[in-house]
């Protein structure tokens, strides 16, 4: 098995698309349940994956194919900070995937774009969320509750944390494409 990081592409709209099918509880979080279809999937990955909003999003791909998605978003260079999220498709999930590639893109944060503190959430009702952020080195710092609304359901979020300064996970890292190789600014 291939693993590796790479820039989202139009061209993997069917991915996104299967990947959502088999994983309804994507389709919730992405906020559109038409994504299961490659022309939504499409306008999704032109909208808000490939865009140059200063978010580094990144294709998680196995031999090729995206089956899931690592991101750095909200990049903050006054305090050196970002919002990370991770989701890996549902016959992906167990493999240490989303761990993997998430302790790649920290170590993307701290040592090509110079960010201190990497913050993520985590629904209280999803454990193996809590799972990769824990194996990728973020230490859980607390309970906002319902901060997050998906429909017309709120849940309270379990956020963690990764410093620049904090002992680095001992995973291996996930080869990431040259074309990322430009900072964010």
């Amino acid at each position: 098995m291939n693993v590796t990081l790479s820039p989202w592409s139009i061209d993997d709209d069917e991915a996104l698309a299967a990947a959502v099918r088999e994983s309804p509880d994507l389709a919730v979080q992405l906020g559109n349940g038409a994504l299961g279809t490659p022309p939504a999937a499409r306008s999704y990955i032109e909208r808000y994956l490939t865009n140059d909003d200063g978010t580094a999003a990144f294709a998680i791909r196995v031999d090729g194919t995206a089956v899931g998605h690592v991101a750095l978003s909200h990049i903050e260079r006054r305090h050196d900070t970002a919002w990370a999220s991770y989701w890996v498709s549902a016959s992906r999930r167990g493999h240490g995937l989303a761990s993997r590639a998430l302790a790649t893109v920290a170590a993307y944060a701290f040592d090509t774009l110079g960010l201190f503190r990497l913050e993520l959430g985590h629904r209280v009702n999803n454990p193996a969320s809590c799972r990769v952020a824990s194996a990728a080195g973020f230490s859980a710092e607390g309970i906002a509750r319902s901060k997050l609304r998906y429909g017309s359901d709120r849940f309270h979020v379990e956020t963690h944390a990764r410093l620049a300064t904090d002992p680095r996970p001992t995973l291996a890292l996930v080869p990431v494409s040259a074309r990322e190789a430009e900072p964010v600014r």
